[in-house]
């Protein structure tokens, strides 16, 4: 009976699953795969690195650097293959002020007119490099035909806002019209080495103000003296370069006239004035002044951001500073 019973019991006991050691829980087994964290996710779903470098590659790109005249003007000079104008080796005009005034020259020559603008700098780049005119800084021009006929003098502090910067052309000491214009390239080579002296005393290469259309102190006065020429209007050389020397500073040295003033001027100079009107723009013309008397030059400064400007110049002129020779500046001569 006992041994009956307790095969009964043993018969009904509930049986062990495979691999299940005894006294081992027998609820519902445990997950045997990887765990959530690690569960890949179903195929075409996205994580969230997939959705913030989904986010990355459709976010807009970078804004380019707006286009602006000054700025194409730059880019514009860089293609031409020449590097520099006036002593000013051109850079971005965003960052480097004696570019911005170069290139804002130009526009304000055109009076904004980018595309005209365009064309003058192209041409001034190209004939700068093929004149070279820093280079004739350093050239020897001939004495006998130059010498006294020009000078470069400045006045005041080394700031654009406190300083005045003349050139002086004394045509009146010519000894030969023919010799000294008659080769109209070598004349103009020797104005150029004048302009570039006075460039040189203006100091655009260090500037450090900018300028815009209605502000713009980086400007020179000019002066020319015609005493002693009566007979200057009738010599076909000084008309051929004097016609070629408007045309070609009119392009190539634009704004950089602040007044120009033909002093001791002959009755029968207004044939000068004429051919001006010709290749010389209206607004540029206005700066033109001629006087019968040099000597009352000096009052044409009193309200000069130079204080007593007109006592500093030489006494020919009225005012009480050391003659040309002594003041002045002047190409290399031999």
């Amino acid at each position: 009976m006992a041994d009956s019973q307790a095969k009964t019991i043993t018969d009904t006991s509930v049986p062990l699953e495979k691999g299940t050691e005894a006294g081992a829980s027998t609820g519902p087994p445990a997950p045997t795969g990887p765990s959530d964290a690690s569960v890949k996710p179903e195929q075409g779903g996205a994580t969230a690195a997939d959705e913030t470098a989904t986010e990355k590659d459709e976010s807009p790109p970078a804004a380019a650097t707006a286009s602006t005249p000054l700025l194409d003007l730059w880019t514009a000079a860089e293609a031409s293959g020449h590097p520099e104008i006036w002593g000013v080796t051109l850079q971005d005009p965003t960052a480097h002020v004696p570019s911005q005034i170069v290139f804002q020259k130009f526009l304000n020559a055109n009076d904004g007119d980018f595309a005209k603008a365009k064309e003058q700098l192209i041409k001034t780049l190209e004939w700068r490099a093929k004149w070279k005119p820093l280079d004739l800084l350093n050239k020897k021009f001939s004495k006998e035909k130059f010498d006294g006929l020009g000078y470069v003098t400045s006045y005041g502090e080394s700031s654009p806002d406190s300083k005045e910067v003349f050139t002086w052309n004394i045509y009146g000491i010519v000894k030969s019209m023919e010799s000294t214009f008659g080769n109209v390239d070598e004349f103009i080579s020797w104005r150029a080495a004048l302009m570039e002296l006075a460039l040189q005393e203006l100091g655009l290469s260090g500037a450090t103000k900018p300028i815009t259309a209605d502000e713009d102190p980086y400007k020179i006065f000019q002066v020319h003296d015609y005493k002693s020429l009566s007979f200057f209007r009738q010599n076909p050389a000084v008309k051929a370069a004097s016609k070629e020397t408007i045309q070609v500073f009119g392009l190539v040295y634009p704004e950089l006239l602040k007044e120009k003033f033909f002093v001791n001027v002959p009755a029968i100079m207004g044939f000068m004035y004429g051919v001006m009107k010709l290749f010389v723009a209206p607004k540029t013309i206005k700066k033109f002044h001629p006087m019968s008397n040099g000597g009352a030059l000096a009052h044409e400064f009193a309200e000069s951001k130079v204080a007593d400007l007109g006592e500093k110049l030489p006494e020919a002129y009225g005012g009480k500073g050391a003659i040309l020779q002594t003041q002045g500046k002047s190409t290399l001569l031999e």
